[in-house]
């Protein structure tokens, strides 16, 4: 089974849960995932409502069983089993007849995507509401509609997850996704199901030169709550940080860049989706969308930048029950855990190296290239000693492949060859 398969498995799994910023769902979902990785474990966290981060506050616990819409001869008009985007998110509790003109201003639509229905919240403002298509709400009859929302809003906790992989330094790399969407495939599902693909991925590296850090949280208040509580040592730990979202689909690669365009990460993810020959879009940090707003923020300044498929509020499925199960595939969800392994792969070898002979080293006595010479075998070897050429303790890999026009997934096993005979040194 490729890993695209196992990522959209758990997408199928996960989908169905009515996910919020806080709620039993978000457990469930934490449940479901730590099934995919039996060995390796979430670091579990319960924040309490009324808890004080940043700026922010832990709002109030909300679950909700059952929620439906009733029109004038009694039929469901929506109903949440058949879909959990049909309620806003956070509604208060509610049981209320009303005529067609009053319930108007609970119910929510898109009238330019009028055969698709919204997704809808109001976190820190108390309101309820049912979310339909614009053709179902135009073909609305004069009545009384009686809505029934059975929620709860009490204090309780936020919910989040991390899993640190250590390295063989305290150096990081940061991997952040969220778990506070219901049923959206491609804006919520596939940024954890990538997580836990990883976090195998990782598990299972021979050896690292970095420790991992991946964490799950509900996007922006639980991002703020994970700053509020890590700040000082993701400051001093963190070398690259990448916010993974909307990761499912098989349309072009994008990158949101970090607020000014400048840190590590920048540099890899960059480099990887360049070299990967696939179509890929640029975004300014003014693009900015999830939570590299609240890491990249002043003052927080983690060097994240945000990997996506298609990005977020530009496709047309975005906050919609469009993004479903069949936007998102094995297929894209596989193309998505290719370029974040191969960053990974690169950031574990984008050393600055130096040779350790004066001029070049004798290649042929160490089995590195053929030891008859002829024309052939020069340009299979051009690479291997273009790579010892610019070895010279200034250049890291990434700004080597870029001057000899190699691509780095040709250099990382020349350079391991090199160091294992003795001919290159790492450069601190």
């Amino acid at each position: 089974m490729t890993e695209g398969r196992r990522m959209y498995d758990i997408c199928k799994e996960i989908f169905p849960l009515n996910r919020s910023i806080t709620g039993d769902a978000v457990r469930e979902t934490f449940r479901i995932l730590q099934n995919y990785i039996p060995d390796i474990k979430f670091d579990m966290h319960e924040v309490l409502s009324g808890t004080k981060v940043c700026d922010w506050t832990v709002p109030d616990e909300w679950n909700c069983e059952e929620a439906y819409l009733e029109g004038p001869d009694g039929e469901r008009i929506v109903d949440m089993k058949d879909s959990n985007l049909h309620v806003m998110g956070y509604s208060l509790p509610t049981d209320i007849t009303l005529p067609l003109e009053e319930m108007s201003e609970h119910i929510y639509y898109l009238k330019e995507q009028p055969e698709v229905f919204p997704y809808v919240t109001s976190y820190y403002s108390p309101r309820w509401g049912f979310s339909m298509s614009y053709e179902q709400f135009k073909s609305l009859k004069p009545g009384n509609y009686h809505a029934v929302i059975k929620s709860t809003l009490a204090p309780g906790s936020l919910t989040y997850g991390e899993i640190l992989i250590p390295g063989d330094t305290k150096d990081e790399i940061f991997l952040s996704s969220y778990t506070c969407h219901p049923s959206m495939a491609n804006n919520e599902c596939s940024g954890p199901s990538l997580i836990v693909a990883l976090a195998r991925y990782i598990t299972d590296m021979p050896k690292r030169r970095y420790t991992y850090r991946l964490v799950l949280a509900p996007e922006t208040i639980g991002a703020l709550t994970y700053i509020e509580k890590n700040l000082p040592y993701l400051k001093e730990h963190v070398k690259a940080a990448f916010n993974l979202t909307c990761c499912g689909d098989d349309r072009a690669y994008s990158i949101i860049h970090s607020r000014y365009a400048d840190t590590y990460a920048d540099r890899l993810l960059t480099h990887v989706l360049a070299e990967s020959g696939n179509k890929f879009d640029e975004y300014p940090y003014i693009k900015r969308g999830s939570d590299e707003r609240q890491y990249q923020a002043p003052g927080v300044d983690i060097p994240m930048v945000c990997f996506c498929r298609s990005k977020y509020h530009i496709y047309p499925e975005y906050h919609t029950s469009a993004d479903n199960l069949d936007l998102i595939s094995p297929r894209g969800l596989q193309g998505s855990y290719d370029v974040m392994t191969k960053c990974i792969q690169l950031a574990e070898h984008n050393n600055k190296y130096r040779t350790t002979t004066l001029g070049e080293p004798q290649l042929g006595k160490r089995g590195l290239v053929p030891t008859m010479s002829s024309k052939e075998t020069y340009q299979q070897t051009l690479a291997l000693k273009d790579l010892i050429a610019y070895a010279d303790g200034t250049n890291d890999l990434i700004r080597i492949s870029e001057l000899i026009r190699q691509p780095v997934g040709l250099l990382m096993p020349l350079v391991d060859k090199l160091l294992e005979c003795g001919l290159f040194e790492i450069v601190d």
